[in-house]
């Protein structure tokens, strides 16, 4: 049995969600569905970016605002050959209730309306997301939710399910973050107990680097779980990165497969213990799985003579993030100084941050830099292939680009180099010539 997801581009038109049909009826075994609601076109957007322009309209003035979201859904309709009218009920009921909706609400319809029309299309039934997910407040409840999909699904041999949302104890629609649909399939793989969760969207899989920077760049066609939060953290975008919890639970893989390219073997994404037992094999026998990154993070570098003998001092700088609800994402430190490495914020909070921190340890100098950028070093293989740092920093020392930064974790499944914005793009071209991935 088979848990499926399909995300927006591939239920954007109703050219494309034929493909979907065909994709769903050419293996049996694909019996729960999950969508996201239609993505952007030629002529129109995403719906969930109408939905939230909705929203965002005088309570008044939302079921006019809403008038173009009916009219895309109608037009799908329409051009699937479905019975004229089949959403008016679901029409109508949301356009009595937007003045006084929500956001949840409101945003999750795309995904609910989508839904509904797929399931009329393959004659499948159609569950609500509100009676199979729960959250406590905004918080999701994991082990509820397992029990109550479970046992909800366990009276359908085939369902079509609204991704995004889920809803409180209480009956209030509550949405995961954007890609939470992704999230959504993983819940209903592990609990219908699936053999593999398919999440079906336009690209090929995942990628050895960027193919926007690198062109050369291949298909990843078997990845661990580790090594897709790696990659995820540094903006491979290509699934939502909590979504490997619920399956992981359940040693369920994860495959990725391009709707519209039947051909592609996509990327399968598997538990990392039984990957490194041996139970999966990769076509390419690397040290690197991938090179991945994102621009645009600040780092701080803080010096203070006998740092290191002074207790709490670290704890201490750390405070000051904390106070100021800032995210940090690495700190390498010496014996007198250390660095900070965080998302990019407002001037005003840096200031806030520094006069903090001033206040908190005294430090000898404090210097900010704005313009930083992080890639990740990613692969198992590392751990058994001595020199790969070494490699890096000589490949980019010959290419002529400053290290601001490295760091490696104890896992030896990542390493992270910190370059200016502007070498970025160099920095992974450089890096990807030298591993040959």
């Amino acid at each position: 049995m088979k848990a499926v997801k399909f995300g927006g581009t591939s239920m954007s038109t109703a050219d494309s969600i034929n493909i979907v049909k065909t994709v769903i009826e050419s293996d049996s075994e694909r019996r729960y569905v999950v969508v996201s609601a239609p993505g952007k076109t030629d002529t129109s957007g995403k719906v969930t970016d109408m939905l939230i322009g909705v929203f965002n309209a005088a309570p008044s003035a939302r079921a006019a605002a809403f008038a173009p979201v009916r009219v895309r859904f109608e037009n799908i309709c329409a051009g699937l050959g479905l019975e004229r009218g089949i959403l008016d009920g679901e029409f109508n009921d949301i356009e009595v209730r937007l003045p006084n909706a929500g956001y949840d609400y409101i945003v999750s319809r795309g995904e609910y309306l989508c839904a509904k029309m797929l399931a009329a299309l393959l004659h499948y039934d159609f569950v609500d997301a509100t009676e199979l997910v729960r959250f406590s407040g905004r918080t999701y409840d994991d082990a509820y939710t397992n029990v109550l999909c479970r046992a909800e699904l366990e009276k359908h041999s085939d369902a079509v399910i609204p991704g995004f949302y889920g809803a409180d104890a209480s009956g209030n629609i509550v949405t995961f973050s954007r890609g939470g649909s992704d999230v959504s399939g993983a819940i209903v793989a592990r609990a219908v107990n699936a053999e593999i969760y398919e999440n079906f969207t336009d690209v090929d899989g995942f990628m050895t680097c960027d193919p926007r920077i690198v062109p050369h760049a291949t298909t990843i066609d078997v990845l661990t779980y580790k090594e897709l939060r790696e990659l995820a953290y540094m903006g491979a975008n290509v699934l939502h990165p909590e979504s490997i919890f619920p399956v992981r639970k359940a040693n369920i893989p994860i495959h990725i497969l391009n709707t519209f390219n039947r051909n592609a073997v996509g990327t399968k994404i598997v538990p990392t213990e039984q990957f490194l037992n041996g139970q999966y094999d990769r076509a390419k026998k690397m040290p690197i799985t991938a090179i991945a990154g994102k621009k645009h993070f600040f780092s701080l570098y803080i010096d203070k003579s006998m740092m290191n003998a002074e207790i709490g001092f670290v704890r201490r700088v750390l405070s000051c993030f904390e106070k100021l609800n800032i995210a940090i994402e690495h700190i390498p430190s010496g014996i007198d100084s250390m660095n900070v490495v965080f998302s990019a914020v407002e001037r005003p909070l840096v200031d806030a941050l520094l006069k903090s921190i001033e206040n908190e340890v005294k430090p000898d100098s404090m210097h900010i830099a704005t313009d930083v950028a992080l890639i990740a070093i990613v692969g198992h293989g590392m751990k058994d292939r001595p020199g790969t740092a070494a490699r890096a920093i000589t490949r980019l020392s010959n290419a002529g680009i400053n290290l601001r930064m490295i760091d490696q974790g104890a896992s030896e499944l990542n390493i992270i180099l910190g370059v200016s914005d502007d070498d970025f793009d160099r920095a992974l071209v450089a890096l990807n010539g030298e591993f040959e991935i």
